[in-house]
């Protein structure tokens, strides 16, 4: 167990660790911000993967952030996990020169590449650590840290499977403060303005996350016909990867009632204007969809450990608050689903009323607070 250093104050140096995708970006930087707020002279070091989305948006969030060459593990036998097991011993001689020359009061995990080296040396040196498991399925590598962490914030009931009773907390998920129902209302007229989107029609929001979803997009290229002629207008955020093909096909189409961003960066102008979204079903996603009180439509991907994103969806299909359709299903019939679902207003409402009251308030704040525990009890 290390010595603390009683010359500085207690609660002003903190590592938030992990990332890779907006998924556990935003969420560990309204932690961040939640810390500041209780604390305004905390130090706050973030520890990400090198190359990935934390190392341009937490500078851009006003945070400092330090990038670790590790990555992931193929699922299948490869080559290329000699090189990963490389990169994670590296990583971890490179988290443990970090974490011992900062010498946090608590370090956080969030999720990602970075939790794990981060966590890992962080008990090595006696230090607090606090996991944010943001899925009702926990991942491998929060399973792996549970034993040794001082705390775990999750947003999912059941979690006991996974990980030690007395240690969880529940807290939800953290979700950006300019998602929130009741601010969402007073922006609709805001956002028709901003995308350019006509008052009088009824919105559907398709979202893949910030990199996209390829069988979202091709579900709504190759359905672009029956959209045409819905009624409805759409409101399309592709990903950069798949903006030219999309851009092409909806052009091909002669749909005008599309509009098409690769990003989408005024997010809650989007939940604003949305009547139903269609969305992969990652654990913040469901946690903004919640917030916004927006019926949805979720095709879980296929593409992640433990196939967590359907069990995720299960949690809202189960309270009769979204639609899940597999993701090898979801070309054929998501969009003729979301056409459906427009003409039943009772069902949307209903769905809309039953995902609200599953969101949870101040998430952001209650993972700062149990953070804030944490430090005050290596005073003891």
């Amino acid at each position: 167990m290390r010595m603390k250093n009683m010359s500085r104050n207690i609660r002003n140096r903190i590592i938030v660790s992990g990332g890779g995708t907006g998924g556990h970006v935003f969420p560990a930087i309204a932690i961040a911000d939640a810390l500041k707020e209780r604390i305004p002279e905390v130090e706050i070091l973030f520890v990400g993967a090198q190359d990935r989305f934390e190392m341009e948006k937490v500078p851009e969030a006003g945070y400092r952030i330090v990038g670790l060459p590790v990555a992931g593990f193929q699922r299948k036998l490869s080559l290329n996990n000699i090189g990963v097991i490389i990169k994670l011993i590296k990583s971890l001689r490179m988290a443990r020169k970090i974490v011992k020359e900062f010498d946090p009061d608590v370090a956080v995990g969030v999720g990602g590449y970075a939790s794990g080296p981060v966590l890992r040396s962080a008990t090595a040196l006696g230090i607090p650590t606090l996991i944010q498991e943001q899925n009702s399925f926990a991942g491998i590598t929060n399973k792996l840290l549970a034993n040794k962490a001082s705390c775990i914030c999750v947003a999912f009931e059941g979690m006991e499977n996974f990980f030690p009773p007395e240690k969880i907390v529940m807290t939800g998920n953290p979700v950006r403060k300019e998602i929130r129902k009741s601010r969402l209302d007073n922006l609709r007229s805001d956002g028709y303005k901003f995308f350019g989107l006509d008052e009088k029609l009824k919105t559907l929001l398709v979202m893949g996350g910030s990199l996209g979803a390829r069988t979202i997009n091709v579900g709504v290229m190759q359905n672009l016909d029956k959209l045409r002629n819905s009624g409805i207008q759409v409101l399309w955020q592709c990903g950069k990867y798949y903006h030219e093909g999309a851009s092409n096909a909806a052009e091909k189409s002669g749909a005008g009632n599309i509009i098409l961003k690769d990003f989408i960066t005024r997010i809650d102008l989007a939940y604003a204007v949305a009547d139903l979204i269609i969305s992969r079903a990652g654990a913040i996603t469901i946690s903004e969809l919640s917030h916004a009180g927006k019926p949805a439509i979720l095709v879980p991907s296929p593409n992640v450990a433990e196939d967590h994103q359907t069990k995720n969806a299960a949690a809202l299909v189960n309270k009769s608050a979204a639609i899940c359709i597999p993701d090898n299903e979801a070309v054929e019939e998501m969009i003729p689903a979301a056409i459906e679902l427009f003409k039943d207003e009772g069902r949307m409402k209903t769905m809309s009323e039953n995902i609200l009251s599953m969101a949870i308030e101040d998430s952001a704040g209650r993972i700062a607070e149990e953070v804030i525990r944490l430090m005050d009890s290596t005073l003891k």
